[in-house]
């Protein structure tokens, strides 16, 4: 029987499914115990565009491997004897109460990593009781997604485009949707020189739709809009003119310099994300912790500053709050979790790769293997709640490691969190 015949399925050849077989059904794997764990697991199950896309940084990718390395470079100072058997991880961000001071941070398209996307990254905020920022390059709306997740915080993260009006309306729907801050991206007039995805030939701004940048009505004619270019003139008068658009407070994210920290606090802010985009804009430039300190001192108090880039570890969470962060922002390490499958729970998906050779005899053959194979396995479709709870996992593993820092260096509070259980290495 070849491809074309009546009753044979239709099966295009998808670079983008994964690059080997998966099983029907799997026996028990091997627990995922850090966030390591989850990256590898990431990176063997999805394609390579789209690990590509999550893991590449700008240029040399100096900056998205020095975020992981700086943190190596600082020591802890433990203090014993004291009681620590009651450890509370709770703080809060801008006036809300959170389990724990690891958020998440806004990424796009998570529709790459998981069919529901922003939805179920929602959904795993919502049950671990934490702020998730989410990118105005969702690949889910925002209606959707406060429609799933109605009790999560959530901010929404704006990327200004030349079209004010546009900025206006996504502005307005989300505080209209009940967001609680808005977080401008600043370190972005212009993409980053990202070499993996060059190589790829993946254009984001001509091939990715997203459903936010158009009202609900204009998405019954219209389901997807092209992303809108970045301006590259956004500059402090913008965020002036945003502050007289919405009541919601308003967070910078991507300063580095004390002297972008004291514009930010001239110009009335309520927040700062100490950030460098994962390494994925400018090279060359400090770790985020390495910028932490003098962000932390310029603004003498009078906002909260926060901190993503090369978080892995409880440890690590627990430095960026001893040199000053209110809170820590995941992103990569959420992509992590989405896309990963709970074999004890779940049965595998049976998944067709493309023909090595591409040869319609060769489809064929994989087809023919499948209907066999379902002759004596049912395998289950995947669930939506899969993607989500491996997200959960992630924040659930990274919230005790947290815990048993605050433990082991004698801290029964996150308020009892300073720079005195911190020294940078000689080395």
């Amino acid at each position: 029987m070849s491809r074309s015949e009546p009753g044979f399925p239709q099966l295009p050849l998808d670079t983008t499914l994964p690059r080997d077989w998966k099983t029907l059904t799997s026996g028990p794997e091997m627990p995922l115990v850090c966030l390591t764990d989850f990256q590898a697991y990431a990176q063997e199950h999805l394609s390579k565009s789209t690990w590509d896309f999550i893991e590449g940084g700008s240029d040399e990718c100096f900056t998205r491997d020095d975020n992981i390395a700086a943190f190596k470079r600082i020591r802890l100072r433990p203090r014993y004897l004291r009681d620590v058997r009651e450890v509370d991880t709770r703080t809060t961000v801008q006036g809300e109460e959170v389990t724990a001071p690891i958020c998440i941070a806004p990424t796009g398209f998570h529709g790459l990593v998981w069919p529901d996307g922003e939805m179920s990254t929602a959904r795993a905020a919502q049950a671990a009781g934490i702020c998730y920022i989410i990118s105005t390059y969702a690949s889910c709306s925002l209606e959707d997604i406060v429609a799933t997740a109605p009790r999560g915080l959530k901010w929404f993260q704006l990327y200004a485009t030349s079209d004010r009006q546009l900025n206006k309306q996504l502005v307005q729907r989300a505080e209209a949707l009940g967001f609680k801050a808005l977080v401008i991206t600043v370190d972005t007039p212009k993409m980053g020189n990202r070499r993996c995805d060059f190589r790829n030939q993946l254009d984001l701004q001509r091939n990715l739709l997203l459903k936010d940048l158009r009202s609900p009505k204009e998405r019954h004619t219209t389901p997807y809009f092209q992303m809108s270019p970045i301006d590259s003139s956004f500059c402090w008068n913008d965020i002036t003119w945003l502050q007289s658009q919405t009541r919601l407070r308003i967070i910078l994210k991507g300063i580095l310099t004390k002297e972008d920290a004291e514009l930010a606090v001239k110009h009335n802010v309520h927040g700062i994300i100490v950030s460098n985009h994962g390494g994925r804009q400018l090279d060359d430039v400090p770790a985020s912790i390495d910028a932490l300190t003098e962000v932390v001192a310029a603004v003498k108090g009078k906002m909260e500053v926060y901190l993503d880039g090369g978080i892995r570890t409880g440890n690590d969470v627990l430095k960026a709050l001893a040199l000053g962060a209110k809170c820590v922002f995941l992103g990569r390490p959420i992509l992590w979790g989405l896309a990963y499958k709970h074999s004890s729970n779940f049965t595998d998906t049976l998944v067709l790769p493309a023909a090595a050779d591409g040869t319609p005899r060769t489809n064929a053959q994989h087809l023919r293997r499948m209907f066999f194979m379902l002759l004596f396995v049912s395998p289950q479709p995947p669930s939506r709640k899969q993607g989500e709870h491996g997200v959960e996992e992630v924040l659930n593993l990274i919230k005790n490691e947290f815990h048993t820092s605050m433990s082991l260096t004698g801290c029964r509070s996150v308020a009892e969190i300073n720079q005195d259980l911190v020294q940078f290495s000689r080395l």
